[in-house]
């Protein structure tokens, strides 16, 4: 296994750089994907909440296809809601159009009270295609 390598992709938005963090980080055949949200180039918050959920999902999907993988290669997944009783019913329709067939990733979804203005962000561990 070779050292861990910083995965961004094409166009990355700003937040990576402003917090100091990588999109994603491959170890060996997995990649671990950084929380990533509904952020616009500058890095500012999508204000509708369904759009800002389709965002968060495609920049997960250029992290993704920087490093090799689909959403097919997702093995675990992590959301996170700001108040879920106000805001699932615009955040699951988005999740469904992402996920695909069975068998589905393993999932966590969890209510929180804060994401730094945004609304929903998800996080991924995928096996990168040999």
């Amino acid at each position: 296994m070779g050292k861990p390598e910083a995965i961004y992709p094409a166009d990355p938005h700003a937040l990576f750089d402003e917090h100091r963090y990588s999109p994603a980080i491959k170890s060996g055949e997995f990649l671990f994907v950084s929380g990533q949200v509904g952020a616009r180039k500058d890095g500012s918050p999508e204000p509708d909440v369904a759009r800002q959920t389709k965002l968060a999902f495609e920049n997960l999907e250029a992290v993704l296809e920087a490093a090799g993988a689909s959403f097919a290669d997702v093995v675990d997944v992590t959301a996170f809601v700001v108040d879920p009783e106000a805001n699932l019913e615009a955040v699951m329709p988005v999740i469904g159009e992402y996920y695909g067939d069975k068998p589905y990733p393993n999932a966590t979804l969890v209510g929180v009270t804060w994401l730094s203005g945004f609304v929903f962000e998800i996080k991924v561990t995928a096996r990168i295609p040999s």
